[in-house]
């Protein structure tokens, strides 16, 4: 747990209190970018500059209690602008190749990691705003307007998204339970 000495510590670029939120902070921020980016070294660029915005505006946290959410924002943020550069939004499932990996046991239980790796088999716009809109609840207003999109395009690549995933979940999970 961060507590406030150690937020302190950073407002004053102490490394100490640096390296202990970053330990701390550091796997959380790593699976939100996850959630968003399929490349390793696009998830370490993006949690870095993260980490570099998070300890260079510290000094505009106002509530000690808000930290996590905060930082949680940040990354988020650094990966909507990673994915602005390279993917087209109103690109939709039908015209996005999809290419199907190798079948799992249909005993197998669908567990977090496994949603991550259906997730990363779907188009990354629909994949964006899945997770902007399910797991971090966005409305599609606010999803339109950080993605520079329309809120119709938002809550058509929902639809697309949820879809394929329902798709994925039954061929991969269930398609020999009865």
């Amino acid at each position: 747990m961060i507590n406030e000495n150690q937020i302190l510590g950073c407002k004053k670029m102490q490394r100490e209190s640096q390296r202990q939120v970053y330990d701390h902070l550091s796997p959380k921020l790593y699976r939100t970018c996850k959630r968003y980016l399929k490349k390793e070294e696009e998830i370490e660029e993006v949690l870095a500059d993260a980490f570099c915005t998070i300890f260079s505006k510290i000094n505009q946290l106002k509530e000690f209690g808000a930290f996590e959410a905060w930082s949680r924002k940040i990354t988020v943020n650094h990966c909507l602008q990673h994915l602005k550069r390279n993917v087209n939004f109103n690109l939709y499932l039908e015209d996005t190749p999809f290419y199907l990996q190798p079948e799992v046991a249909a005993d197998t239980q669908l567990e977090e990691e496994d949603l991550l790796n259906l997730l990363n088999l779907i188009p990354e716009g629909c994949k964006t705003i899945f997770n902007l809109f399910v797991i971090e609840g966005y409305g599609h207003k606010e999803i339109a307007q950080m993605l520079t999109i329309s809120e119709g395009t938002s809550k058509s690549q929902l639809n697309a998204a949820k879809t394929k995933l329902k798709e994925l979940i039954a061929k991969f999970y269930y398609q020999n339970a009865k």
